[in-house]
Formats: C-alpha cells, structure tokens, sequence
C-alpha cells in the first residue's frame, strides 16, 4: 500500500487514516470470504454490505459532473463508492492495477475536491498487494 503524507507543523499526518483504514478491512473482510474471481459488480455489493455493518456512511455509483466553462455537464461519469464525502474508492478486478486506474482515479478526486482515493483490486491472490491509496 502506498501512503501520502501531508508535512503539517513538522509532524507527518496521513490524509484520513482511521477512515482508510476501516475501508481497507471492509474490502479485507470481502476478500477473505469471497476470495478473487468475482465479478466487480458482487464485490461491490458485499463490499458496500460490509461498509454498512460497519457503520461506515457511503455513496454508491455516484454521479460526477464535469465543469466545463461554468457549465456543468453529465458526460456519464460515476464514481464506484464516496465514502463519508471523504475518499473515494474505485474498485477493480483485474490483473493488476494500471498507470489507467490511477489517472482515473486521479482524475475523480480532482473533479470531485476529495484528496483521497483507494483503488481496490479483488483480482489479487493477497488483498494488500492490490491496494493503492492516492492523495491529490
């Protein structure tokens, strides 16, 4: 996993840590009883349930406008799961995560004025190997 840090008064401090953290083993838990080989679609269901027990508040399949000249336009975009309005998460199945994913990612965090994200691919045989956390 890949941790950005933002220097605050000579200290270091991760951009939404504890909340990240319980992301991360929601999506744990899911892969652990699901294990990889799924489609998306039936991660990101267990995975927006193991969220909810959790008590971790979430937008699924969100909406992202794009502004363009002050005018906004819905060319389709959605965001997988907003947590708390505080990270989005992109989930992924596939061999493994791509320079493509993160600018996605990337690219939704800017249009969104979230500063993190995690891309979780349930593709990989151990699940931190298939975690990515950006910050914008």
């Amino acid at each position: 996993m890949e941790y950005k840090t933002q220097r605050h008064r000579g200290t270091e401090v991760l951009y939404n840590e504890e909340l990240t953290d319980g992301i991360i083993a929601s999506a744990i838990e899911v892969h652990r009883n699901l294990g990889p080989g799924l489609l998306e679609s039936a991660h990101e269901e267990c995975f927006c349930h193991e969220l909810h027990l959790k008590g971790i508040s979430f937008e699924r399949q969100k909406p992202l406008p794009v502004e363009y000249k002050g005018i906004k336009l819905d060319c389709g975009y959605r965001m997988d799961i907003v947590v708390e309005n505080k990270v989005v998460v992109e989930l992924k199945c596939v061999d493994k995560i791509s320079t493509v994913h993160e600018a996605q990612l990337l690219t939704y965090l800017r249009l969104s004025k979230i500063k993190v994200g995690l891309i979780v691919n349930f593709y990989t045989e151990v699940l931190k190997n298939g975690i990515k956390r950006l910050v914008l």
